[in-house]
């Protein structure tokens, strides 16, 4: 039994304080909630204080780290506690080892921009201001995948809060379930973690940037090349497609080859050879400036759209039959918004892992997938969300899996989309850890039963 004496440390805000409203907003203004109170943990034992105190207030938990959660209930819950570790922000480097411990209140571009100024390689996805908390649980992917793995293949190491308020360490030797669990296993699951141990690499003096566009209509084309070129060019290269919606949208490929300009744009022919690119930028750039060219701003507090989100794995080439569904899709979708389809190149480091080796199962896909509708105006939340869940209906046939970071609650049964074969022994890690579900959302692991 906690006792009552346990009282919430850090920064702590309750429902009807100054500095309310500003706590409770995140990157996407449709999983906005009405917590009870919020936590901004200063350090570890705050976090261990505010599990300690939502047992014994029988509370429901939530973890936040970048405020980036696509869907609702996931970082924020009506009547609960937000467990906030967006304060805690340290960041040591081990040049030697080639090691960096954070803690998970580092937003994905402010490591990845510190580490470059040091000269090592920090991966990272599409968006700066992404918790390092979150991404990393879920897997991690990014146009680096390719070369060092998903930012989950790269954690050896963590510091996490169970359930009973417990500090628990877990790297190879101690904890081994845990860090597997941990690497692709989603966030929420199996406590709050406070600190991740990184591997990391001596990045190159310079690197080459790309940034390609077309018209809207010549996306077919465009996909048709880059499904083929990209899953095998050099592994290298990383690119990301993205089709926006055919009312003022258009196709925008970027990335970044480790390698010099040269060679880059031999690499890169096949797909600027396609229509009639309206900008086409390729640029050698010493590697700090890499990072700034590929993480542009995207500020938390000041996103208008909503958004829903699906994903999966593209396991072969789209036939005409699933660009056809994109089309639709893309042509409903609302004018002049951040709606769209987003490819990202597969293969590499990320194939050569054991989908067994850690909890993140989809390694051997062609590339992967992830679409979603866009609005501001509530009423259109509705037609919105159907329109995504449709469009993965029709796209069935041709993916596999999901990813957790871009979770949709409209695939049911979700634990063995999200995890494959993996999700029986993630739910035997939750039955360790978390044996009472302390720590659950709508799509949650739940613990295995006993037998």
């Amino acid at each position: 039994m906690v006792s009552s004496k346990v009282k919430l440390t850090g920064k702590v805000i309750f429902r009807g304080d100054s500095g309310y409203e500003a706590a409770r907003r995140n990157w996407d203004p449709h999983t906005d909630r009405y917590p009870k109170v919020f936590v901004f943990a200063l350090k570890t034992q705050d976090v261990s204080n505010a599990i300690k105190w939502a047992r014994h207030h029988h509370i429901p938990i939530r973890a936040r780290s970048g405020r980036h959660a696509l869907e609702n209930n996931l970082s924020q819950v009506n009547g609960g506690i937000v467990i906030d570790v967006s304060k805690m922000q340290g960041i040591k480097l081990d040049k030697k080892k080639g090691t960096v411990i954070v803690e998970t209140g580092n937003r994905v571009g402010r490591i990845a921009k510190t580490l470059a100024a040091q000269g090592f390689i920090a991966p990272f996805g599409d968006s700066p201001t992404v918790g390092i908390g979150g991404i990393t649980l879920g897997g991690g992917i990014g146009p680096l995948q390719r070369t060092i793995g998903l930012i989950s293949d790269n954690l050896i190491g963590l510091e996490m809060v169970d359930a009973n308020g417990k500090v628990i360490v877990a790297n190879h030797r101690k904890n081994a379930d845990l860090l597997w669990a941990s690497r692709g296993g989603g966030g929420g699951n199996f406590g709050i973690c406070t600190k991740y141990k990184f591997k990391v690499r001596k990045a190159p003096t310079k690197a080459t940037v790309f940034k390609i566009t077309w018209p809207w209509n010549q996306f077919e084309k465009v996909l048709k090349v880059w499904q083929r070129w990209a899953p095998s060019v050099d592994t290298r290269l990383g690119s990301e497609l993205n089709i926006g919606p055919k009312k003022g949208g258009n196709v925008t490929m970027e990335g970044l080859f480790l390698g010099p300009k040269t060679e880059a744009v031999r690499l890169l022919k096949p797909i600027t050879s396609v229509g009639t690119p309206t900008e086409s930028t390729i640029r050698l750039l010493p590697y700090p400036e890499v990072v700034n060219f590929l993480l542009a701003p995207d500020p938390v507090l000041t996103q208008k759209y909503s958004n829903q989100f699906s994903s999966g794995f593209g396991k072969s080439v789209f036939p005409d039959s699933a660009i056809k569904v994109m089309k639709e899709f893309l042509e409903n979708a609302e004018a002049d918004s951040t709606a769209g389809f987003f490819f990202l190149n597969w293969g590499g480091a990320v194939s050569r892992v054991s989908p067994k080796a850690s909890a993140f199962f989809w390694r051997n896909a062609k590339f992967y997938v992830e679409w979603n509708t866009s609005w501001i105006n509530p009423a259109n939340a509705a037609k919105n969300i159907a329109l995504t869940r449709n469009t993965r209906r029709k796209l069935q046939p041709y993916i596999v899996g999901s990813y957790i970071n871009v979770p949709d609650q409209g695939i049911k049964d979700s634990g063995p989309v999200y995890y494959g074969t993996n999700y029986t022994r993630l739910r035997k890690v939750k039955a360790k850890y978390d044996p009472k579900n302390m720590f659950h959302n709508p799509q949650s692991i739940p613990p295995a039963r006993k037998r």
